[in-house]
C-alpha cells in the first residue's frame, strides 16, 4: 500500500513538474522572434523551390537509361535523396512553427481581437500538419521505389502563412516601436 501511494506522488511530481517546462516553454519560445520584414522575406518560399524537384522521376528516369546504372544505385539514390529531402522537410516545418509563433505573438500584442486571423492560422496549422503526415508517409514510399511526392500544398500553405505574416507586419517598424508592435495590427 505504501509503493502505491509513493508512485502516484512520484507520478503526480513528474506530472507537475513536466506541465511547467511544458508552460514556460510555451510562454517564452516565441518572444524572441525579431519579427520584421527582412526577417519574413528571409522565409522565401524560394529556399524550397530545390525540394520540389529533388525527388521526381525524371532524374532516375535518365540515370537508368545509362549503360552501367544497377539497380542498387538507383537505391542509393533514392536513399540519399530522401534523407536530403528530410532535412528540407524539417527546415520548412521549423520556418513553418516560426511563422506561427509570430503571428500569436502580434495577435496577443494586437489591441483588436483577430477571430478571422485565428481561424485562418488554425485551419492552416491543420492543413500543414496533415499534408506533412502525408509527404512523410510518401517520402517512406518512394525510398521503396513505390510512388513519387509532391510538396505543393506543403510549400502552398507555408507561403499563405508567410504571406499572412507579412501582411501583419510593416515595411518598416521604427527602433523605437519595435519592442511594441501592438498598434500595427
Amino acid at each position: 500500500m505504501n509503493y502505491l501511494i509513493a508512485i502516484s506522488i512520484m507520478t503526480s511530481v513528474t506530472l507537475i513538474l513536466a506541465l511547467v517546462v511544458l508552460v514556460r516553454k510555451v510562454a517564452f519560445s516565441g518572444s524572441t522572434l525579431p519579427v520584421t520584414a527582412e526577417w519574413i522575406d528571409e522565409l522565401s518560399v524560394d529556399r524550397y523551390r530545390p525540394m520540389m524537384r529533388l525527388l521526381d522521376g525524371n532524374d532516375l528516369k535518365f540515370l537508368k537509361s545509362q549503360p552501367g546504372f544497377t539497380h542498387k544505385m538507383a537505391v542509393n539514390l533514392r536513399i540519399q535523396r530522401s534523407q536530403i529531402f528530410h532535412g528540407y522537410l524539417r527546415c520548412l516545418n521549423a520556418d513553418f512553427q516560426k511563422i506561427c509563433a509570430a503571428i500569436k505573438i502580434l495577435m496577443l500584442q494586437s489591441l483588436q481581437d483577430r477571430p478571422d486571423l485565428a481561424g485562418v492560422l488554425i485551419h492552416n496549422q491543420v492543413m500543414f500538419a496533415l499534408s506533412m503526415q502525408s509527404v512523410q508517409l510518401r517520402l517512406l514510399l518512394f525510398r521503396w521505389g513505390i510512388c513519387g511526392v509532391d510538396v505543393t500544398s506543403l510549400v502552398k500553405t507555408f507561403d499563405l502563412m508567410r504571406l499572412e505574416l507579412r501582411n501583419l507586419v510593416p515595411a518598416e517598424i521604427p527602433e523605437i516601436g519595435r519592442a511594441s508592435c501592438r498598434e500595427r495590427v
